[in-house]
């Protein structure tokens, strides 16, 4: 597995993931096809100015157009402070086989060496099982419960915070 910075070329992944129900279940539903185009391209743009990181998940290097997920880092608004947040999406013929939890570790690993990022929180919905599952295994400590605002939606999510220098299992 290896992570790459998100391409114009990505918008169809995109698609596959934020524009599917299943995909979007615990995320509201899915996203409008319409404004897939400009939100790769602010991402693109994003990782080209190094605010954001926003890695395609590739399974295998020997096909580097495959791509499995994403993992994003990035720097968040939350009650008056800016707070760093990751997130992370695995395609379904990708779930199950450790992907997510290995670009979620190598991105911390990635935010540890980088030294920028402080503590990282992470908010999967509370009944997105296999994320917070992923939150426990790579060494994440839960905080609460609370209710967060998605692309104009109210999610029920569990809070996680890791702090990469000091608590990546």
């Amino acid at each position: 597995m290896l992570l790459r910075n998100v391409v114009l070329d990505d918008v169809d992944a995109y698609i596959r993931m934020r524009c599917d129900p299943d995909m979007m279940k615990d995320l509201g539903g899915p996203l409008p096809r319409e404004g897939m185009e400009e939100k790769v391209q602010r991402d693109v743009r994003r990782a080209a100015e190094d605010t954001a990181w926003t890695k395609m998940i590739i399974p295998a290097a020997a096909a580097p157009s495959t791509v499995a997920g994403t993992v994003t880092l990035w720097s968040n608004q939350a009650d008056d402070h800016h707070i760093s947040e990751i997130g992370w999406m695995v395609l379904p013929a990708f779930q199950g086989q450790g992907y997510g939890k290995q670009a979620v570790r190598t991105l911390l690993e990635m935010a540890r060496k980088d030294g920028r990022w402080g503590p990282i929180h992470a908010f999967p919905a509370t009944s997105n099982l296999p994320s917070n599952g992923i939150c426990r295994a790579v060494g994440f400590t839960f905080v609460e419960e609370q209710d967060l605002e998605f692309a104009g939606r109210v999610l029920h999510t569990n809070h996680w915070i890791i702090d990469p220098h000091t608590d990546l299992t």
